[in-house]
């Protein structure tokens, strides 16, 4: 299998593990927010509720299409990081020192997706070869008049 293929099923496991999860929190709400209270944020549950939906649902779709992937793989690292620190930091449960080690993982991809790009299967790769042809094409014409 090709690069380009490898990086396209790389983004797409990636960024579906956030818009499961995002619409995950729209179908749980009351799940969600009694889990968020008993980690110690009940000040302010709705508001980190709604801004995890959101940041899961847009960076997710953003990887998925391959559309501002590096904005939306920046977001969901900025996101992840925090997330990981308050929910998954106790070491003394085995399964949440999973989910802090699976965490890590996915802040690694997604720093990955931020550096490399979303690679040529995307649109903004697609948009970027449409910007260079265009401008080439531009150049071309400026120089033959």
């Amino acid at each position: 299998m090709s690069d380009r293929y490898i990086s396209l099923v790389g983004r797409l496991l990636l960024g579906m593990i956030f818009v499961i999860s995002g619409f995950r929190k729209v179908a749980d709400p009351g799940g969600t927010q009694v889990f968020m209270e008993a980690m110690g944020i009940a000040w302010a549950t709705t508001f980190f509720y709604l801004s995890a939906i959101a940041i899961e649902l847009v960076g997710g779709v953003s990887l998925l299409l391959g559309l501002w992937s590096r904005i939306g793989a920046a977001l969901l690292a900025l996101f992840m990081i925090p997330t990981t620190l308050i929910f998954h930091a106790n070491f003394d449960d085995p399964n949440q020192t999973i989910h802090f080690m699976k965490n890590l993982a996915m802040i690694g991809g997604l720093l990955y997706v931020y550096a490399y790009g979303p690679g040529n299967l995307s649109i903004d790769a697609g948009a970027q070869r449409t910007l260079t042809t265009t401008d080439h094409v531009t150049i071309k014409q400026a120089v033959n008049q």
